[in-house]
């Protein structure tokens, strides 16, 4: 069978251009080459407003790969841009070049001496990867940009990243000790200390040319270079003044190295890049303080940072607002705030005492009163609530592009640094500029140091560029008066470009200019970057130009709610409620995403388990909605969503809804797959494996009475592989095994009861045909606890359905009409107040998910609040003092919880863990693990078996594997159970099961 990795690597072979460039590439290189036009498109954005389709791509597999990736470039004179996690937010990392991406296998550890606390490292390594893999050791990496989960170490050193800790450790050129780096010309140099480079040697005569170049310019370098931490534009010249020198380094060595960062990837290509690395801080404290105006919360800054923090970080009410209506981050926001603040400030300590951290912690309190604040602090000395809050402000950008609508913040005068003695007037100032432009900005970040992310609102559909430019001028101006510098943090790009030499002056900007000739005399490594940059509002570049628009189509669901304009002075909606054109809003709802690429975090959730397997860009959230949004604007051909790049880009998509829960903006790819897959099934018709999928609860009455006969197929393995090969079945997976029909003989709880203690028990395809004792089970719970039990059935009529297998097939229609009917049934029960409890996660939660989005109105609407997974309502029973459930100890003192993903996705595994911690004595483990990888049909799929079990073998098969025989296995998912029993041989069983073995 074709591998996975084979099979990503002959993509669109029979559609890829046959250029001498990419012939060669591929003939002599080992890892990826991508020249079709989908791939080109995925690599033309990154978190920038811009989009700029690239020569090619390649994914070098080693060093080899990318040395002749620069040789073959070279010959054929086409420009390189080195990429990393894609995250840059100025445009950095997209160009018409061959974009050289170190992420996927460019990303080990070299050399660790853990004495002198260095590490060298390749370029493609995440930070965080870094991190976790310092810890047992004592040490990090604190250069801790919001972006750590996805960023490369590469792409932090290109543009000299910060991060949130600054204040205490400095700036990515503050913790580089050396970089070995491939020039344009094809040389290999070590830039490190200038002292120890050997005379003669090509770092030695270049190293002399960039000194003699800022001798000259000395005058010009002390009048514009900016006097705050926060200074990353242009190249770092000032520290090679032999006469003046003012290195990074602790004992005043200036290294070659540090020109480098910053550089963009303008100067040479890194290859290994020398770490200087800091040891752990044991102990960590934080206080939020809340202030009832903004302007103070600038101004009390200053004061703040005299008490020797490791972080000052500004959360504006923008990001409160909106942190509020995210489920992941509601109650972590919540317990950070005293009242209606319009920002907070999270101070932190950090320090291998603990009693001196707390002692701040104190002395904040009291300066808070001091200054006329009491009472405004609330203290966070838990490493978990700690960590929790971080990670919030840490999706600050991600949090504030999830406004719905046109208008969106834009990244432009973002970092601008200024003295903190004048961040207060500063702030005030540009917040009067953006209402003189009918708009405002968001803010957050970095206090400590003057640096404050602003982004205005602007529809860069239509004014947009025109306003931008306009406040860019003002607000620079400002920037000049304060004496701050206009490029603080996240490099210049092309939004900044073209201001390197409005910062420095012509002399120090032509003193740029002969660095790059110097180190790229052709003008191939990155071209456009630093100096000869493109205006910022060149519309050529812009990501949604004049002309950008959705072509037509006709969406199944409802997605007006996306397509909604907001005032950005008051956040009112423009017109209120008036919902509108359903197929702008679907195209509203892809461009939702904005690039940043927290869906490619691997540390802990769910998202995005496709990518976790692959590290492909094309079986990303991010490359999803990037391949959706050229579908849906004409660019990729003309076959909408039935296309075969649709199809290819959600092939290995789960439907975990992940993303949903864990993107900050809320892109629900889940949902963007029901549109394709209905759209290619219209086009193209379905598979006789499609049928089987979507009608299954149809076929389930029949098949239960042929149990026997199914499981006698299982044991003639010919006959058995022959159905599986012609269903196109993976021949490893046992066929689905149909168990009698639980509704047809269960009957109602016997007996009357009052409207508040009786239910209705939703049971699904899967427990009514196949696991009928976890139906049996939770109704003989919820009888024990005194409910009148009613079922999802009526004598003579076929069982309700939540219509989930007919969408995750492509028939849409049928799964409406399938919806319509639960909902016409069950809405007497609703009306009178009788809750939906479901066993099933996927099938319940429809009822809060798709439901909406059918056009069903407030019927639907109602159904969504009465429905609830079983241990949800029992949770909210005994809330409600109404679960009166007597329970004992079982056999097993332990259990283990693997959480679907819808549970997971809506905020639903929590009471899961609740319920199981009132068997007495039983001690509960949450595996911490993405998608199951069985996903339904997709783990049954001959196509995606292998795919599915390298998703369940990130975390969830290991940890099953040494959980010890006395710990019981939890699952709710009829997947997850059934790929624990493959993969494991072990047997889940779900929480209704636990609790009727733990009836008193």
């Amino acid at each position: 069978m074709t591998s996975l990795t084979e099979k990503t690597q002959s993509r669109d072979a029979k559609v890829k251009p046959v250029t001498t460039l990419a012939a060669r590439l591929e003939r002599e290189l080992q890892g990826e080459v991508l020249f079709d036009q989908a791939s080109r498109g995925r690599y033309a954005t990154d978190a920038s407003i811009y989009q700029i389709t690239p020569v090619g791509v390649v994914i070098p597999r080693h060093q080899r790969d990318l040395a002749l990736a620069l040789d073959i470039a070279r010959d054929a004179r086409v420009p390189v841009l080195p990429r990393g996690g894609g995250t840059s937010q100025c445009g950095q990392t997209v160009g018409e070049a061959l974009v050289i991406d170190t992420s996927r296998w460019l990303d080990q550890i070299i050399d660790f001496d853990a004495e002198a606390r260095t590490v060298v490292v390749e370029p493609g390594l995440v930070l965080d990867h870094l991190n976790a893999w310092l810890k047992p050791y004592g040490l990090w990496y604190p250069v801790d940009v919001s972006t750590s989960a996805q960023c490369t170490i590469g792409g932090m050193t290109g543009n000299n990243s910060c991060g949130s800790r600054s204040i205490h450790y400095g700036n990515m050129v503050h913790n580089v000790l050396g970089v070995e780096a491939t020039l344009a010309d094809g040389s290999e140099v070590n830039f490190g200390f200038v002292e120890e480079l050997a005379a003669g040697s090509r770092e030695h005569r270049l190293a002399e040319q960039v000194q003699a170049i800022a001798a000259r310019v000395d005058p010009e370098i002390r009048a514009h270079f900016p006097k705050v931490l926060r200074r990353v534009g242009g190249y770092n010249l000032d520290l090679f003044n032999c006469q003046n020198p003012k290195p990074y380094d602790p004992d005043g060595r200036a290294n070659l190295a540090h020109l480098l960062v910053g550089s963009e990837g303008t100067l040479g290509m890194s290859r290994r890049i020398k770490l200087r690395l800091s040891p752990l801080p044991e102990h960590k404290v934080l206080g939020v303080v809340n202030f009832p105006t903004f302007y103070q919360a600038m101004d009390f800054a200053q004061h703040i940072v005299t008490l020797g923090p490791t972080a000052v970080e500004l959360v504006d009410h923008t990001m409160i607002e909106l942190s509020l209506q995210n489920p992941a981050f509601r109650p972590v926001i919540e317990k950070a705030l005293i009242g209606k603040p319009e920002a907070v400030l999270l101070v932190e300590f950090a320090g291998q005492d603990q009693d001196a951290q707390l002692a701040a912690l104190r002395q904040l309190s009291e300066l808070m009163g001091e200054l006329g604040l009491p009472g405004s602090v609330v203290d966070m000395p838990e490493a978990a609530e700690q960590k929790a809050l971080w990670n919030v402000r840490k999706a600050g950008l991600n949090i504030m592009m999830s406004m719905k609508g046109d208008g969106k913040p834009v990244s432009f005068i973002e970092d601008c640094a200024v003295p903190l003695e004048h961040l207060a007037e500063y702030t005030d100032k540009l917040t009067q500029l953006f209402r003189h432009y009918g708009t405002e900005g968001t803010w957050y970040a970095h206090a400590s140091v003057g640096t404050l992310h602003v982004r205005p609102i602007l529809d860069m559909r239509r004014d947009g560029a025109e306003k931008m430019r306009e406040i860019a001028e003002k607000a620079s101006a400002l920037v000049r008066e304060y004496k701050g510098a206009y490029s603080g943090e996240h490099g210049d790009g092309i939004c900044r470009g073209e201001w390197v030499a409005w910062q420095f002056g012509p002399t120090v900007n032509e003193a740029f200019r002969e660095i790059k000739q110097l180190f790229d005399p052709d003008n191939r490594l990155n071209p456009g970057k630093i100096v000869d940059t493109p205006k910022m509002d060149d519309k050529r570049y812009f990501r949604f130009p004049e002309k950008y628009q959705a072509i037509p189509l006709t969406p199944v669901f409802d997605w007006s709610a996306w397509n909604v304009e907001r005032d950005p002075l008051t956040g009112e909606q423009t017109p209120p409620g008036t919902g509108g054109d359903t197929t702008h809003g679907l195209a509203m709802a892809v461009e939702m995403c904005n690039n940043n690429g927290h869906c490619r975090k691997f540390d802990a959730g769910t998202m995005c388990p496709s990518y976790r397997v692959t590290k492909d860009e094309q079986h990303l959230t991010r490359g999803r909605a990037n391949t959706l949004r050229l579908v849906l604007s004409g660019q990729l051909g003309d076959q909408g969503l039935a296309g075969d790049d649709v199809k290819e880009a959600l092939d290995l998509c789960v439907s975990c809804k992940g993303c949903r829960r864990e993107c900050p903006t809320g892109v629900d790819m889940a949902k963007f797959k029901i549109e394709a897959r209905t759209a290619r099934a219209r086009a193209k018709g379905l598979s006789l494996r499609d049928r089987m999928v979507g009608e299954m609860p149809r076929y389930a009455p029949y098949a239960s009475r042929l149990s026997g006969l199914m499981a006698a197929v299982e044991r003639v393995p010919l006959l058995a592989r022959q159905i599986k090969q012609a269903l196109g079945l993976a021949e490893q997976r046992a066929l689905p095994a149909f168990a009698g029909n639980f509704l047809a003989g269960a009957g109602e709880t016997a007996g009357a009861a009052t409207a508040s203690r009786e239910v209705l028990l939703f049971v699904d395809t899967f427990n009514n045909y196949m696991e009928g004792d976890n139906a049996r089970a939770a109704k003989r719970v919820l009888e024990a606890a005194g409910y009148r039990v009613h079922l999802n059935v009526k004598k003579g009529e076929r069982p309700l359905c939540c219509g989930r297998t007919y969408l995750s097939s492509g028939q849409f229609d049928k799964a409406k009409a399938e919806a319509q009917r639960t909902l016409d049934h069950l809405m007497p029960f609703v009306e009178r107040g009788v809750a939906i409890v479901g066993l099933e996660p996927s099938c319940l939660l429809s009822m809060r998910d798709e439901f909406l989005q059918y056009g069903f109105g407030e019927q639907a609407r109602a159904l969504s609040v009465a429905a609830f997974l079983f241990e949800e309502f029992l949770v909210k029973a005994r809330e409600a003092d109404q679960l009166p459930l007597s329970l004992k100890a079982l056999e097993q003192p332990r259990a283990m919880l693997h959480g679907h993903c819808h549970q997971k996705a809506f905020d639903a595994l929590r009471p899961v863990e609740t319920v199981l911690g009132w068997i007495p004595g039983l001690e509960i483990e949450t595996i911490e693990s993405s998608c199951c990888g069985m996903a339904g049909s997709f783990g049954y799929e001959k196509e995606h078996y292998e795919a599915s079990m390298k998703m369940a073998e990130l975390s969830l098969l290991p940890a099953i594997r040494d959980r010890g025989e006395d710990a019981l296995l939890v699952a709710d998912g009829t997947s997850c159970r059934h790929q624990i029993h493959d993969g494991s041989g072990h047997t889940a069983v779900h929480v209704a099961r636990v609790l009727e073995q733990a009836l008193a």
